[in-house]
Parts: structure tokens; C-alpha cells; sequence
């Protein structure tokens, strides 16, 4: 392997652990949530989370507005790639953004 091949590999490898570093985990509240695949109540459920997961939230998007156990808000938080739920159903400790807009 050539020595440009080396640094390469590295300098990747470090722009995924410091791109992993930077998604934090939070706590759902303790019911039974449906993941949706976009950002609101009128995109198709791909899936459900039990109470109490934890979970990354790597964006944040405005959509439908959701009353839940942690108020009412229109963050949907982005868990994984085409994976939406409510944020007034995760614990983040902030009405807001806790993370950047998704694109």
C-alpha cells in the first residue's frame, strides 16, 4: 500500500469517528412509538420503538405539529435514514433544536 494510500485511509477513518462523536443519544418517553419515513403524521409508519429506547438523533426537520409526553412540537427528529419520530416524545432537555436541520 502506497504511503498517499495510508493517509488517506486514516484521514477517513477520523472523519468517521469525529463525525460519530458528534451524534448524541436521548431518551424516548414510555410508550410504544411509530417511526415514520418523513417528517409528520402523514408519512407511512416503517416501524415502531419501544418504550424507553435510546436513540441518535443525527438531524432535526419541522413537520407535523404532535402533542406528547414532553410537549407539543413540529421537531421531527431523523433517527436513521428515512426513519422520522416526534420530538415531543423524546427527552432532549430543550423546546428547540438540539441539532442541526436536516437537508
Amino acid at each position: 500500500m502506497s504511503v498517499d494510500r495510508v493517509q488517506e485511509t486514516q484521514s477517513s477513518e477520523a472523519e468517521a469517528v469525529a463525525a460519530a462523536a458528534s451524534v448524541h443519544y436521548y431518551t424516548t418517553a414510555d410508550v410504544r412509538l411509530n417511526v415514520r419515513s418523513g417528517p409528520g403524521t402523514s408519512y407511512s409508519i416503517v416501524g415502531s420503538l419501544p418504550g424507553g429506547s435510546r436513540v441518535p438523533i443525527y438531524c432535526q426537520s419541522p413537520g407535523t405539529t404532535v402533542s406528547g409526553t414532553y410537549g407539543t412540537s413540529n421537531i421531527w427528529d431523523n433517527i436513521s435514514s428515512g426513519e422520522y419520530i416526534s420530538d415531543a416524545y423524546v427527552q432532549t432537555g430543550s423546546d428547540g433544536y438540539v441539532t442541526s436541520r436536516c437537508s
